[in-house]
């Protein structure tokens, strides 16, 4: 498929998997080879059948196949979805009309395992919730390590304080193993974790600007999107003081996946820590001058915020 980044979506479908979805298929440079959902934000039931919603709602012009995954980690108990932060529903109580599309049968993991054999070193993964599917994968068929063109991860956090504990993310906390299994692969990985999303925030006056601009096929798109993320400023106002403004962590994880001049990368040896109630899922770089733990993880530091939120809200019209 020339000119066109080739995707599979791995997600735990809340209001900015939402977004980066919307995103990926109102856009003309990327073709979405299929979304896996897992649980997290929401469980597994209602991520799957959001991402069907939002399909439909977006009526990209060609088939995006949904494949249902993890309902819970590895190796632990989930602890639920996270009401307080992305609704009821897991898209700020937003409504949308039910998708006739059904789910495969087939699951994430071997959905990922497929499309791997099937398009070797075509495919960006692109994981916007935990990394169950992918480890599931791995441990299932570890030669698809080598047959990923990236992975890009949103998740993480390096020097930048956590969004669970003081130190851990929420996309690594709620599975560790996982991480830590996905980090020790051999995998080309991406991290673009805390240390970036946290700078690129959308802005009322940002929706205000795409409600007067958007391109008629995106009316309803950025309509629900209104709906959706008033949830979350309201969440953002209370958790981290931001006024009528939320940072984007999964639209930008998608952007950096298309567009890594978007950021500034270093590759540093990084594992995952699975011990400690404060510390499981948190991400140790190794930075002394000879690092002798973990594996090399490209990991994002520098985020230019500025042109990165003007490519999200410039995407609808």
């Amino acid at each position: 498929m020339p000119n066109k980044h080739q995707l599979i979506l791995d997600v735990d479908t809340g209001i900015d998997d939402a977004f980066a979805i919307l995103y990926a298929l109102k856009s003309q440079h990327i073709h979405i080879e299929g979304i896996c959902t897992g649980f997290g934000n929401t469980d597994v039931a209602q991520a799957t059948d959001n991402t069907l919603r939002i399909i439909k709602l977006a009526n990209p012009g060609y088939d995006v196949p949904v494949a249902p995954g993890a309902s819970g980690p590895l190796e632990r108990k989930w602890g639920g979805s996270v009401v307080h932060v992305h609704g009821d529903n897991g898209i700020g109580n937003a409504e949308l009309p039910p998708s006739n599309q059904l789910p495969l049968e087939e699951s994430a993991a071997d959905f990922m395992i497929r499309k791997a054999n099937e398009q070797p070193g075509e495919l960006i993964l692109v994981t916007l919730g935990s990394l169950t599917n992918l480890a599931l994968a791995l441990e299932k068929d570890p030669s698809i390590r080598g047959k990923f063109k990236h992975v890009v991860m949103m998740g993480g956090t390096v020097f930048s304080h956590g969004n669970v504990t003081p130190v851990a993310e929420a996309n690594f906390h709620v599975d560790p193993e996982a991480a830590a299994l996905v980090f020790k692969s051999g995998l080309p990985l991406t991290m673009v974790g805390l240390d970036v999303t946290l700078q690129a925030k959308l802005t009322m006056q940002h929706l205000d600007w795409m409600d007067r601009n958007a391109r008629q096929d995106c009316r309803e798109v950025v309509e629900f999107l209104r709906a959706s993320l008033a949830y979350y400023f309201n969440f953002y106002t209370r958790v981290n003081d931001f006024i009528d403004a939320c940072p984007l962590h999964d639209p930008l994880a998608l952007l950096v996946a298309v567009d890594p001049s978007l950021v500034k990368i270093q590759t540093l040896k990084a594992e995952i820590e699975c011990s400690g109630s404060l510390t499981s899922g948190m991400v140790v770089t190794d930075r002394r001058p000879h690092p002798l733990r973990g594996n090399d993880v490209n990991i994002c530091l520098e985020v230019d915020a500025e042109r990165a939120i003007g490519k999200l809200v410039t995407g609808f019209i």
